[in-house]
C-alpha cells in the first residue's frame, strides 16, 4: 500500500475590523466567502470597543493584533484618523485623504491605505452612471468625508461645498480639495446637483439625517455612504422625493474588494462578495 502524501492545509489569513457600533457589518462575511472561493482559511473578526466591558486604548487593540499575527485590520468609525501616527508608512492616497481604513502588517511595519477614495468612487461609476456631478454638497468632514471630497473632484465635481458640524474641519478639508465650506445647508441644498452624507449619521446607533430631508428636490441625486442599516432615513425621504438615489453598498463592496487584495496579494472575485452583501437584504 502506497502512503499517500498528506493535504496541505489551505493559506491562514487572520484579519479584523476596530470600530465603535460595528456588529451589523458586512465586510466580515464579503471577506470570508471571498477566501474561501479561493481556497483560503480566511478568518475576520470585529473588534468593538462598544461590546466590551471597558473601553481598551486604541493603540493596545492595533498592538494586539499585529501581535496575534494578524494580516491587517480595516479601520472604521471612529479611528481613521487617530490611527495615522501608530503607522510606519501611508499610501498616497491615504496622505491625500488624511484618513486611514486599512492597515496591513507585514515584516515588523505598518502600512496605512485608504481603500474608501476608490470604492465610493468606483460605486458611484457602476451604480450612479451619469450622475450630475456639476455641484455638490458633501455632508461630513472627518475621515470618510475626506475620501469621498477628493473622489468626488476625481469624478469632476466643479463645486464642491461641504458642511460639517465642526466648521474648522469643513474648512481645513474644503482647503484641501479646493471645495468651500458651508454653514448655510438651505443655500447650500438649493445649489446642489447631488447630495452625499459621509457622516454616521442614519447609522443602527445614530438614527437621524445630516440635513432636513424637506430641503431635497426631485431632481438631485443623493447618496449614502452607511450600509448599517442598508436603507437609511435620508435615502428613503430621497426616493419618496422623486431623487435619483445610492446606499452605501457600492462604497462597501469597492472598498473591501481593494482591502482584501492588500490584505492577501490576491484580486477577489467581486460578483461573490457582492452577492455576499446583497444575502443580507433577502434575511
Amino acid at each position: 500500500m502506497t502512503d499517500q502524501p498528506a493535504s496541505t492545509p489551505p493559506r491562514t489569513i487572520q484579519v479584523g475590523l476596530i470600530g465603535k457600533g460595528i456588529q451589523l457589518s458586512r465586510t466580515p462575511a464579503m471577506h470570508v466567502e471571498a477566501g474561501q472561493a479561493l481556497g483560503l482559511d480566511y478568518r475576520y473578526d470585529l473588534i468593538d470597543p462598544d461590546q466590551m466591558d471597558s473601553e481598551p486604548q486604541f493603540t493596545d487593540m492595533l498592538d494586539r493584533a499585529e501581535a496575534a499575527g494578524f494580516a491587517g485590520l480595516n479601520i472604521t468609525f471612529p479611528y481613521k484618523k487617530a490611527v495615522i501616527p501608530h503607522l510606519h508608512h501611508l499610501s498616497d492616497a491615504a496622505k491625500n485623504v488624511g484618513a486611514v481604513n486599512t492597515v496591513v502588517f507585514r515584516d515588523g511595519q505598518r502600512f496605512g491605505h485608504n481603500t474608501d477614495f476608490w470604492g465610493f468612487a468606483e460605486g458611484m461609476r457602476q451604480y450612479l452612471p451619469g450622475a450630475d456631478m456639476a455641484t455638490v454638497l458633501l455632508l461630513g468632514a472627518g475621515g470618510a468625508g475626506g475620501a469621498v471630497a477628493h473622489a468626488l473632484k476625481d469624478l469632476g465635481t466643479e463645486t464642491l461645498l461641504i458642511h460639517d458640524i465642526n466648521p474648522d474641519g469643513a474648512a481645513k478639508l474644503a482647503a484641501e480639495t479646493g471645495g468651500m465650506p458651508v454653514t448655510n445647508l438651505e443655500d447650500a441644498a438649493d445649489k446642489a446637483t447631488g447630495i452625499v452624507n459621509a457622516t454616521p449619521m442614519g447609522m443602527a446607533k445614530l438614527p437621524g439625517t445630516a440635513i432636513p430631508t424637506s430641503l431635497l428636490r426631485p431632481e438631485q441625486w443623493v447618496t449614502d455612504i452607511v450600509y448599517f442599516p442598508i436603507e437609511t432615513e435620508l435615502l428613503r425621504d430621497a426616493r419618496a422625493k422623486g431623487c435619483r438615489t445610492l446606499n452605501g453598498g457600492g462604497m462597501a463592496l469597492y472598498q473591501a474588494v481593494r482591502a482584501f487584495e492588500l490584505f492577501t496579494g490576491i484580486k477577489p472575485d467581486a460578483t461573490i462578495m457582492r452577492a455576499r452583501f446583497d444575502a443580507f437584504d433577502r434575511g
